[in-house]
């Protein structure tokens, strides 16, 4: 019944131009046999935009195709396919902004969906709302994944998944997107905008923004599902032969893909600083604070009583959902709490979260600087101790340069190099 459920959150894209408002309507066909007029559906791949002409549009690579497919009839229904791709993206583009906000409460979507291919691919949906940086997405992989080969099915999604405190959907120019990724295909029909949701039917039971950072979750993304829980049990196994063989580990590193950089970027630094100091690192790539928290309770620091932890996690709470800083802030903060309850003996050095976009007033940056306002103050300095070292690889203006971390989030091997320098001080003192 949970995959059922979760079906809801499927397929938002379509097209949209309504002379009256959308807030007085009990249903608004978003696509029955073809768009609305007025509205343009567009495919973004590979840092494109192409318009559909609204029977055949394949990108010039060729990885990404849109056309018009069949349910019951000719060309009342579409099918999109991609392959190979890392992200793209159908949109629909309304030419009248439209008023969304009478239905935000209580209404729903409803579409058939028939999964094509998904086994080595995700899609999730995106509604913009009135704001900057207003992207309210509700992934879909692990529920589509259910219907592969079963045909068509009928989903429904409350619109309430995709708003948050103090959301504008009165003027909303992008309903509807549909973002995609790895290889997939899918097929949609009969998608309407509800003003209330058919009695019994199943609903998705969508995640509580407010606390999806705080409740314990694996990381189902369509790019981690094969190697997250493989490499959770790797690195459980790793730490136990270290304690098996009577060795110790006495500083651990936990956090995301910038932590598991040690891994790459980072190997020939922490080589040179960490390799004969007892370190260990468990850094998962896309680790949001709710899959940082599966790992502590899964086992992820057992054998272990290091003197010191060093914890950075969050920008993927940041970068993946835009969250709100007070809710990532809190996710944090159960970290701490856990790591209190696993590793009673172990000094924690909690990181502000590391800059990200180029210029000082960038969305996501201005984000993580939130964050750090309020984790700042969860420093004991007695047990738990605060250090902001991002001035480091910013320059004298704020500005992230790429010669430090190419794509405004990673650092590379110099990166690295000027994390360990800024750390060491802190280290020096800590693990006495």
């Amino acid at each position: 019944m949970k995959n059922i459920k979760q079906l809801g959150s499927a397929f938002l894209f379509a097209s949209f131009a309504l002379s009256i408002s959308a807030s007085a309507a009990d249903v608004i066909s978003i696509y029955k046999d073809k768009p609305l007029k007025d509205s343009q559906i567009l495919l973004e791949s590979s840092g494109q935009q192409l318009k559909f002409n609204g029977t055949t549009l394949v990108t010039p690579k060729g990885d990404v195709q849109l056309q018009t497919s069949s349910k019951k009839k000719a060309s009342d229904a579409l099918r999109f396919s991609w392959k190979d791709t890392w992200y793209s993206s159908m949109t629909l583009n309304a030419a009248t902004p439209l008023d969304l906000s009478g239905m935000m409460k209580d209404g729903v979507l409803a579409l058939d969906v028939k999964i094509d291919e998904l086994d080595k691919g995700g899609i999730s949906f995106k509604m913009k709302c009135k704001s900057d940086n207003c992207n309210r997405v509700v992934p879909f992989t692990m529920a589509a994944r259910e219907l592969r080969g079963k045909g068509w099915s009928k989903a429904y999604v409350p619109l309430n998944c995709f708003v948050q405190d103090n959301d504008d959907f009165s003027a909303t120019t992008t309903p509807f997107a549909l973002d995609v990724g790895g290889q997939g295909g899918v097929s949609i029909a009969n998608v309407e905008l509800l003003a209330k949701a058919p009695k019994k039917v199943a609903l998705l039971e969508c995640p509580d923004y407010k606390t999806a950072s705080t409740t314990p979750d694996m990381l189902n993304e369509w790019w981690s599902i094969d190697w997250w829980l493989p490499r959770h049990e790797q690195k459980r196994l790793e730490a136990k032969t270290i304690a098996e063989k009577g060795r110790k580990i006495d500083l651990l590193f936990i956090g995301d893909s910038i932590t598991q950089g040690w891994e790459g970027d980072g190997a020939p630094v922490w080589q040179k600083h960490y390799a004969n100091r007892n370190a260990f690192a468990i850094g998962f790539g896309g680790d949001r604070t709710e899959n940082v928290l599966w790992r502590l309770q899964h086992g992820a620091v057992e054998n272990m009583s290091p003197k010191v932890v060093v914890l950075m996690i969050g920008t993927n709470n940041t970068g993946h959902r835009y969250e709100n800083p007070i809710y990532t802030a809190a996710g944090i903060k159960k970290i701490l709490e856990e790591l209190q309850t696993r590793l009673p003996n172990s000094k924690v050095l909690m990181l502000a979260i590391f800059p990200r976009d180029e210029q000082p007033n960038g969305g996501l940056r201005l984000i993580n600087k939130g964050v750090n306002a309020i984790i700042k103050d969860y420093a004991d300095n007695k047990r738990v101790f605060f250090a902001d070292i991002n001035s480091v690889f910013l320059t004298k203006d704020g500005l992230l340069s790429k010669e430090i971390m190419p794509d405004l989030l990673h650092p590379n091997e110099k990166g690295y190099q000027l994390w360990v320098e800024a750390l060491e001080p802190h280290l020096q003192t800590l693990m006495k």
